[in-house]
């Protein structure tokens, strides 16, 4: 099995700050409506909202250090097998 980052932006928190995209570009940023969403490339059936990444410590950490500095919270990371 293959691990993935897991995450979830909770889009109703989410206050549209700009702190996941500039810390972590590669997964996160501002659409339309000016709130965070996951990168096209790692969406789960289009969802703007829910990502899977494929596994690297470089990636989870840049995930990780974007969630942490989130003010409001709204963005969940979790490692899973796939």
């Amino acid at each position: 099995m293959a691990k993935v980052i897991k995450v979830e932006i909770d889009r109703e928190k989410c206050i549209g700050c700009g702190i996941a995209p500039s810390l972590c570009p590669e997964v996160f940023h501002l659409i339309e409506d000016g709130k965070n969403a996951i990168v096209e490339l790692y969406r789960v059936e289009n969802n703007p909202a829910v990502g899977k990444i494929p596994y690297s410590d470089e990636l989870e950490e840049c995930v990780r250090q974007a969630a942490e500095a989130c003010p409001v919270a709204a963005i969940k990371v979790e490692i899973v097998d796939e």
